[in-house]
Formats: C-alpha cells, structure tokens, sequence
C-alpha cells in the first residue's frame, strides 16, 4: 500500500474543484424545486460509483482504441482549463438544459450524472492515475463523495449561509487553483509525448 497524506489531499482538492459541489448549490436548489426531493444518498453513491468504476476501467477502454493515458491528461488539462476559466470568469461554455421533474431522475441525472461524475471529474481522475498512486485517489473520491452528500443534505442551509456572493468568491478561488493544476498538469505530460 502506497498511502500518501498529500497525494490523497491533493487529489481531493482537484477533484473538489472541478465537481465544484459549493458552485452548484443553486443548481441543486433548483432541482429540488423542480422535482420536490433529491435523494442524496442514491445520488451520492452512484456518482462514487461511475467514478470509481472509471478509474480502474477508463484506462482499459483508453487502450482499446489507442489512446495512451499521458494524451488523455494532455486532453484532460485541457478540460480543467476551460471548466477553471468558467469558474473565474463567470461564463458558461457548455450547459445541459434538461428538464426533470422526476425526483428518482433528478437525483441520478443530472445531478449524479454529469453533474458530479461528469466529463470533467472522469477525465481528472485519469489524469490523477497517471501521477499519483490508486489508493490515494480512491480515498480522495470517498471523502469527496462523503462531502457531496453533506452538501446535498444541507444545501438549501448553505445557501442561507454562505449567500449568493459567499458562493461566488468560493468558485472564484477553486478557478484559480484549478487553472494552476491544469497548467501543472498539462505541463508533466506533454513532456511524456516527446520521449
């Protein structure tokens, strides 16, 4: 066993950051308005999941149609980058507008899937694998889904909480470190590429 504190609190941060469950309190509250109940616990559970399901099997599928895992991080910097800029920016470049209204939907998609375990946290998590040890990102995904659950279970109080603005600084600041992890990121595989 390879336990490592601060590969396992780093790759909890990464993974914090872009499933950026503080940033889409309002997404959840309005789901709930919509559907009149979310199931945190399913929704939680599942998302931990396909997430973990993904990070032993992604590589194995990545294989299978020819794709090494330095070019998926390469790719996957790419993705952190963007969602990092939509984050300290403000701006949305990509948004699913489906409507549920079915709470048992609502709770899986889209809020475990591809809200929490979305492109984003899939392609973090191969990209994660290909720095750090196995052990260390699955206990960076548990606690994180623990946390997941806490927020859905108590978003509505954050909200009140934290307000508006409190929720706008916290995804200003998880931007910014996200961009610097991309930037890292992208930097430790793309010399992968050329040897």
């Amino acid at each position: 066993m390879n336990f490592n504190f601060k590969e396992i609190f780093t790759a909890f941060m990464v993974l914090f950051a872009v499933i950026d469950i503080i940033g889409n309190i309002p997404i959840i509250i309005d789901l709930r308005k919509k559907s009149g109940h979310i199931q945190s616990e399913k929704a939680s559970l599942i998302a931990g999941f396909i997430m973990i399901i993904f990070l032993f099997l992604g590589q194995s599928l990545l294989k299978l149609i020819g794709i090494d895992v330095n070019s998926f991080a390469v790719a996957g910097s790419f993705i952190l980058f963007f969602i990092a800029l939509e984050m300290i920016l403000g701006i949305t470049l990509y948004k699913d507008n489906d409507d549920n209204s079915n709470p048992i939907t609502a709770s899986v998609f889209p809020l475990a899937f591809p809200l929490i375990a979305g492109p984003g946290s899939l392609t973090t998590l191969l990209s994660l694998r290909a720095e750090f040890y196995i052990e260390n990102i699955i206990l960076a995904v548990f606690f994180n889904v623990i946390l997941i659950y806490i927020v859905l279970k108590t978003s509505s109080k954050i909200e009140r909480i934290i307000g508006p603005n409190g929720i706008q600084i916290i995804r200003k600041v998880f931007g910014v470190v996200l961009l610097a992890i991309s930037v890292k990121l992208f930097a430790a595989n793309i010399k992968m590429l050329f040897i």
